[in-house]
């Protein structure tokens, strides 16, 4: 460290803030497991697998639903600003409509609950979690400048 500079403290941010981290981290932890029992049923064929993705299927939209409302109504009510700061409530509204769809469509009867389509549900819902929390925890905000 050069002379001179300072170590910049992350903002521990409010008590919502530390609800909404919370909240999120189910989704985080959710989705890519539920990727993780996708890709055991596509090489075992043990119903199980799909039968437990599919609960980690409903536990990761459960959350998503109520990040996305807390987030949605954190920013309508000026915790962002401009139409950039709608990327993070977009990004998980997204994240929760293709995550009800992967649930469809592992609730179907067969080998055919998980496949292909099934299978690359699960990944970008698992990208999408990822990239929500990049952008509810990262230092760079929106406007590309450091918080």
């Amino acid at each position: 460290m050069k002379a001179g500079r300072t170590v910049e403290r992350v903002p521990t941010g409010s008590p919502a803030g530390a609800i909404e981290a919370i909240l999120l981290a189910f989704p985080v932890a959710l989705f890519p497991a539920a990727l993780l029992s996708d890709i055991a049923y596509l090489n075992t064929a043990v119903i199980q697998w799909s039968n437990f993705s599919s609960w980690l299927l409903f536990g990761a939209n459960v959350f998503t639903g109520v990040v996305a409302a807390w987030a949605i109504i954190a920013t309508a009510t000026g915790r962002g600003r401009g139409t950039r700061a709608w990327f993070y409530p977009g990004i998980l509204v997204v994240l929760f409509v293709i995550g009800v769809l992967d649930s469809f469509q592992h609730s179907r009867d067969g080998w055919h609950s998980v496949g292909t389509f099934g299978l690359v549900l699960s990944i970008l819902c698992t990208v999408l979690a990822f990239a929500a929390a990049f952008l509810a925890h990262s230092r760079i905000g929106l406007s590309g400048r450091a918080r």
